[in-house]
């Protein structure tokens, strides 16, 4: 199955933060539409769509997440200089001059993250990572009032402005996580009408604000097994230790044993590991127990489903730019195809 690299620029490059995620919504409304599957939208913003077969046979949930880590506008100064919070685990290190884009009241206003200039910085300030409290977004006015008028208030959300790039077989972008696992899904929904299988596919919303829209939607809905399609850090990079790479790139979907929030269903697993060997696709272990997925809401909820959580690698992801590779996001659609070709007897 060939890859879409068009849908993934465009989902890659949409605006989402957690709590703000109608644009990447509206892009998966449209290619759901396109492919007749019926959907629905909770009142958290879920996006559920649902395939149903046959009442007798199994039903799957597929996860995916469609916000993105951000910044939300907590207070303009005099001067129309924005300071703010994250959305979303951002590591203070990425932040400074980094490009963002702020969804205002009148559309879309462009900005760079600012830090005192460095030669009036004092010994001591050089010597440390700049906190976030300290960094302030320029959006080029000057005063509150100008940036009212272009839109901007406090509440305001914001996130990385940056263009998706193709290089050969890796792909560079913003929001990786979780897009990249929202285009498996996608896929999938749209592939597998000859797979006598139920699916529902749960675009959720504000995971990277604590699995919030995974937690609603695991209340209300009824499976044998959950999937959290997702994307992880690849960590295969100079001065990283081996046994710390928790995963690396062009090495295929990595599987969830366990991770802070939750042990994976040691059936589950079993049987995506032997699926991945008996189909000839490579995999590899998520190898340190760090993070958390929506599967952790699956795994744990009322019903008690059997959820994993399977990955795909991309370097550098909750900053600006992540690097992931196709190979990587073709093998595991191939994973998951196989997997609902297994649990419904046709392989």
């Amino acid at each position: 199955m060939s890859i879409n690299i068009d849908i993934i620029r465009r989902l890659s490059e949409a605006f989402g933060p957690s709590g703000y995620e109608d644009d990447v919504r509206e892009i998966l409304i449209e290619e759901l539409s396109k492919a007749d599957v019926q959907y629905e939208i909770d009142s958290v913003g879920n996006l559920i769509a649902k395939k149903f077969y046959a009442e007798n046979k199994p039903t799957v949930i597929l996860d995916a997440h469609i916000d993105e880590v951000g910044l939300l506008i907590m207070h303009i100064d005099d001067n129309g200089f924005l300071r703010f919070e994250p959305l979303g685990g951002i590591d203070d290190r990425v932040l400074p001059s980094q490009s963002v884009v702020i969804k205002g009241t009148k559309g879309f206003v462009y900005g760079i993250i600012g830090a005192k200039p460095p030669h009036l910085l004092e010994r001591e300030e050089m010597e440390r990572v700049l906190p976030y409290k300290s960094l302030f977004i320029d959006i080029g006015v000057s005063s509150r009032e100008e940036a009212a008028k272009i839109g901007v208030e406090e509440g305001s959300p914001a996130t990385f402005n940056t263009p998706f790039i193709r290089q050969g077989n890796s792909i560079l972008g913003k929001a990786f996580d979780d897009r990249l696992g929202v285009y498996v899904v996608l896929e999938v929904l749209k592939s597998s009408y000859d797979i006598p299988v139920n699916i529902i596919g749960v675009f959720s919303t504000q995971e990277e604000f604590g699995l919030r829209g995974a937690q609603v939607a695991s209340f209300k809905l009824k499976a044998d097994y959950a999937l959290a399609l997702e994307c992880t850090a690849a960590a295969d990079t100079p001065g990283t230790p081996p046994h710390e790479m928790s995963t690396r790139l062009r090495k295929g979907p990595a599987i969830t044993i366990a991770d802070r929030a939750s042990i994976s269903s040691p059936t589950l697993v079993r049987m995506l590991i032997d699926i991945a060997k008996n189909n000839g696709i490579p995999y590899q272990f998520k190898g340190r127990k760090v993070g958390g997925t929506d599967a952790c809401m699956y795994r744990y909820s009322p019903l008690g489903i059997h959820a994993a959580t399977v990955s795909i690698p991309a370097r550098y992801i909750h900053s600006s730019l992540a690097v992931a590779d196709i190979s990587d996001i073709e093998n595991t659609l191939k994973l998951v195809m196989r997997f609902l070709e297994h649990i419904s007897g046709t392989r």
